[in-house]
């Protein structure tokens, strides 16, 4: 059953991270580059359903990942832990007030030079998203039995680079959840 005290379970699990090469292992990260440190926000809460998953659909007007769904997080500032940057830029970026830490999973490593923590929180209070225009397009929910179900997930491929790079999906709806979204999704199914 997929319920608060299996998620905190995950988290307590052993395990390595992920990266967005781990489906590509010929496709290489650059040599002697320095992974900056970000945080991202992996929010349920609780409905009629079961749990549900908060995502994001970033700006089409950002420089990076216009367009694109994610979670909400960012780099890590100054002296701030990974667990503080991630519930800063969830109020930032959908003014969530506050939220029940879980845990955190095994950082992932992106293609783009970060070094990602996912927190694992549960929201409790009634929440109302506020998505910050200039950032968020709009924020959703998703069931977490549909993003919690391997089968959900197909790998496909992309020509990054001058190389073929494999990576997750697991489309839901209108919304095509891809790449390190959907890559630490699914390390936290395996995780279950």
């Amino acid at each position: 059953m997929l319920d608060l005290d299996a998620l905190r379970a995950a988290c307590a699990a052993e395990g390595t991270g992920s990266s967005d090469y781990d489906l590509s292992p010929e496709v290489a990260a650059p040599k002697g580059r320095t992974l900056r440190a970000a945080a991202v926000l992996i929010a349920v809460q609780d409905s009629a359903h079961g749990l549900e998953l908060v995502l994001t659909k970033r700006s089409s007007k950002l420089k990076h990942h216009p367009g694109q769904i994610a979670f909400p997080g960012g780099k890590v500032d100054g002296d701030e832990d990974d667990i503080t940057a991630a519930l800063r830029e969830a109020r930032e970026e959908i003014g969530l007030a506050g939220a029940d830490v879980l845990g955190t999973l095994p950082p992932h490593e992106t293609v783009t030079g970060f070094n990602v923590t996912p927190v694992l929180a549960h929201i409790a209070a009634p929440f109302a998203p506020v998505p910050e225009p200039g950032e968020v397009e709009e924020v959703f929910n998703v069931p977490m039995r549909h993003v919690m179900t391997p089968a959900n997930y197909i790998i496909e491929r992309r020509m990054w680079r001058g190389n073929w790079r494999q990576f997750y999906t697991v489309p839901y709806g209108p919304y095509y959840i891809w790449g390190a979204t959907a890559r630490m999704l699914r390390g936290l199914a395996d995780r279950l």
